[in-house]
């Protein structure tokens, strides 16, 4: 027997580029008002992003981090479908490798580990194998339970298992969005997991947006803060930028999944 598809996780999962990059692709631009900068210069230090509104930050932050090779994602945010945050650590990069786990709540989570173009492993826990199965006949259930829950599983990347989630973790995909304008405003400086950041803000309807680019280094983005009137709040970090990801087959008890009936 085959392992029931997760495409609504693996929707959710290509959503998450989407999340992140709402809060800043407004149409048009904010001008700094710097009326006397010779003055302002002289009365306190330099400050970050001289003369550059927000708007400007923010998009700079976002052709850097689309001009990544490499990048760690990690975080919640709310999937459309079911109301709940799912979350996810993941790395990738642009030649379509990528490592790391994602979860839905109290459906469960995966693993999952890409090397390269043509196998993905995947391991369900066995909530999410419920979850997804949710519907078919308890004992066909509990048959994957007993067969997959917690164990490694390879398939072709183009399979149906796969096939959603192997395009996600195309960071050249991913990151494809990541421009247009911005109508950020400004904020005070912080730093986000020891790395001096400038923080910046958004809002689009009922939801606001709170974003942290580093101040130090290139201007990559650190971490998108998403808040929505009554909802869940929702945090993005990305991290690990142009490091190599590691993606390392498992050995041993790993089922094969496209030899199965």
């Amino acid at each position: 027997m085959r392992a029931r598809r997760t495409r609504r996780t693996e929707i959710a999962a290509v959503c998450l580029a989407a999340a992140a990059t709402v809060g800043l692709s407004a149409c048009g631009t904010e001008t700094a008002k710097t009326p006397d900068k010779d003055r302002v210069a002289a009365a306190k230090p330099k400050e970050p992003f001289a003369g550059m509104s927000g708007g400007e930050i923010a998009e700079k932050a976002m052709k850097t981090t689309a001009d990544a090779k490499s990048l760690r994602i990690s975080g919640k945010v709310t999937d459309e479908e079911s109301g709940g945050l799912m979350s996810m650590d993941m790395a990738l990069d642009t030649g379509g490798t990528c490592a790391g786990t994602m979860g839905m709540g109290d459906q469960g989570s995966m693993e999952l580990i890409i090397p390269g173009s043509t196998t993905a492993y995947l391991k369900y826990d066995e909530k999410f194998l419920r979850a997804q199965s949710k519907g078919e006949p308890a004992a066909d259930v509990q048959a994957a339970v007993d067969m997959l829950a917690n164990r490694w599983t390879k398939t072709r990347t183009t399979s149906a298992d796969a096939k959603e989630i192997a395009a996600f973790c195309d960071l050249d995909t991913l990151l494809a969005d990541f421009k247009g304008g911005s109508v950020a405003r400004r904020g005070g400086t912080t730093t986000v997991e020891g790395t001096p950041a400038i923080k910046l803000t958004e809002s689009s309807g009922k939801e606001k947006y709170t974003v942290y680019v580093a101040t130090k280094g290139a201007p990559h983005l650190l971490r998108i803060d998403t808040a929505t009137g009554g909802g869940k709040p929702e945090t993005l970090t990305f991290s690990d930028y142009d490091k190599p990801v590691k993606a390392t087959p498992p050995t041993g008890d790993v089922v094969d999944l496209d030899k199965l009936d």
